[in-house]
């Protein structure tokens, strides 16, 4: 194939095409295709570019402005190529759980080039799931999709759920449930002690914008028998109760991010590059969850990693297995993942849940002034601050390229302001 001149001039002629827009194959097919061009031997360098060979060049080349890309292997291509188509017919078989359309998907995967610069040429790419739209956005609101289906195919009229204080689920779990015209109450557990912004502003605020109810709880407590036993006080009152686990992190919730992990691969084919790496960060559990079962269902090889926000890695890491296993087993795979699938880092937590690390704001701040993007105390912050000493420390090498998954939760900044006075 690679020694044929006629197959290199229709290749060539097939992108040509598609840049004068007088054919339209498939996103997966041109990805395939300029992947091939690119493995081309020097031998044929006689082949004048095409204006749109230099496009899917200029693609590649922007990954770093300063490191070259990692290089593109046949087996690569094969794999992602593969994986990519598995899980274009993969996200068909979704459609058989109810899910309502809540989010604005697909969200960007978008290159970071002065944060790459800095990181050593790293070349880090952004999932965003920042942009999903729903009450500012968020990972949430993937998992709200198939949660609220269900409840609405139940025929609740209320849903109940519970987090922290700062809570980005309970704020977008509200936003759905005044989406849906659904009444929603959440109860806030205070697992640290804030001052007046962190108890009234941020998340708090819009939970009540939203129109939900709440109630407070202590810390420690078994948060899951609170909820319930607080759902069953408001079914004495005649609701029909739908309750959603704290951070949606349930099998059905989870199915929210083996769809993202399906859009991810395909993006990535589209994209022509080959990533070495995916992480985030890793709380209640389902989003690792279902992310390692989508990759894995979908037969993707790229390793997946956690950064823990509050449990100790062992402890994590046995969470989320458990959870992923019942969610491959709801889509029909039982065995698609086994324990050394699931991998956690603890060491960004810092003090606790929910409290900065000076690591975490660096994160902030670093992500902010060098992108413009922002990123929440909580949750997402911990993760970049994993990213960032990876990078450092060589774990990620120059040149590699890692997606990190943005989970969103801006709002809670306005929970935190103490941290961010000059």
């Amino acid at each position: 194939l690679f020694s044929s001149i006629a197959f290199l001039e229709s290749a060539e002629h097939c992108l040509h095409c598609l840049a004068m827009k007088t054919i339209v194959p498939s996103a997966l097919t041109v990805a395939a295709t300029a992947k091939l061009l690119l493995l081309l031997p020097t031998s044929f360098a006689f082949l004048s570019p095409s204006p749109s060979k230099q496009m899917f060049a200029t693609t590649k080349n922007t990954k770093s402005m300063n490191s070259a890309p990692s290089a593109v292997s046949l087996s690569s291509i094969e794999s992602d190529t593969s994986a990519a188509i598995s899980a274009a017919q993969k996200q068909k078989e979704l459609e058989q759980f109810p899910r309502t359309k809540l989010a604005h998907l697909p969200t960007p995967l978008e290159y970071c080039p002065r944060l790459s610069k800095t990181l050593n040429g790293v070349n880090i790419y952004i999932k965003r799931d920042d942009c999903t739209g729903l009450a500012t956005g968020g990972n949430k609101a993937r998992k709200l999709e198939w949660l609220m289906a269900e409840a609405v195919e139940q025929g609740a009229d209320m849903v109940m759920t519970q987090g922290a204080t700062q809570s980005n689920h309970c704020r977008q779990t509200a936003a759905a449930a005044a989406k849906l015209g659904l009444k929603c109450h959440v109860l806030l557990e205070e697992r640290i002690k804030g001052d007046a912004d962190y108890n009234e502003n941020g998340n708090v605020m819009l939970d009540d914008m939203f129109g939900a109810t709440r109630e407070k709880r202590g810390p420690n407590l078994d948060m899951a028998a609170e909820l319930e036993a607080a759902a069953e006080e408001y079914r004495k009152k005649g609701h029909k109760v739908y309750v959603i686990p704290g951070g949606g992190s349930n099998p059905t919730g989870a199915l929210g991010y083996v769809n993202c992990a399906y859009e991810l691969v395909q993006q990535i084919e589209e994209l022509g590059i080959s990533v070495d790496h995916i992480c985030h960060a890793t709380g209640s559990t389902g989003t690792q969850a279902g992310f390692v079962t989508g990759l894995k269902a979908c037969g993707s090889t790229i390793p997946l990693l956690g950064y823990g926000v509050r449990f100790a890695k062992d402890i994590q890491e046995s969470k989320v297995l458990k959870l992923a296993k019942a969610t491959a087993e709801k889509i029909g795979m039982p065995d698609c993942v086994d324990a050394s699938d699931v991998v956690v880092d603890s060491d960004y937590v810092g003090p606790g849940y929910g409290t900065p690390a000076e690591g975490t704001i660096e994160a902030i701040r670093l992500f902010a002034e060098l992108e413009g993007l922002l990123l929440d105390p909580v949750y997402s912050a911990k993760g970049a601050a994993g990213l960032i000493d990876y990078c450092r420390k060589g774990h990620f090498k120059p040149g590699e390229n890692v997606v990190f998954l943005h989970t969103g939760g801006a709002v809670a900044l306005h929970g935190y302001l103490q941290y961010f006075q000059k």
